[in-house]
């Protein structure tokens, strides 16, 4: 076990991990939150509008071949989209991409495989 310190929480993460399982919901600190920007003009294109508010507020991920994030995020007012967005493995060396991801969400939808 490891203890991360995001901000002014401290949280504990287990580096076990049982591949295709999604992990359980994590908060986001400032770190992920650039890296989970990053894929934000991917879902605008998708969407085909802007997102004047687009802030992650929480996680899972997923052990694959490489790592599957699923990121519920705050787009505005009382509306949340879930997010899926694929790592690869660092030896690939490909930026994220968005997989897909669910609208018409709110905040206490729980975050869940898809």
């Amino acid at each position: 076990m490891q203890a991360e310190r995001c901000h002014h929480v401290v949280r504990v993460v287990s580096r076990r991990s049982v591949g295709g399982h999604a992990n359980e919901t994590q908060q986001i600190c400032g770190r992920r939150t650039y890296c989970f920007l990053k894929v934000k003009s991917q879902l605008e294109e998708k969407e085909g509008k802007t997102f004047d508010v687009f802030t992650a507020v929480e996680f899972k991920t997923q052990m694959v071949a490489g790592t599957n994030y699923f990121i519920k995020v705050h787009v505005g007012n009382d509306e949340f989209m879930h997010l899926r967005v694929f790592k690869s493995l660092p030896q690939e060396n490909k930026p994220l991409s968005l997989h897909s991801y669910q609208g018409s969400k709110t905040k206490h939808d729980e975050l869940a495989y898809f």
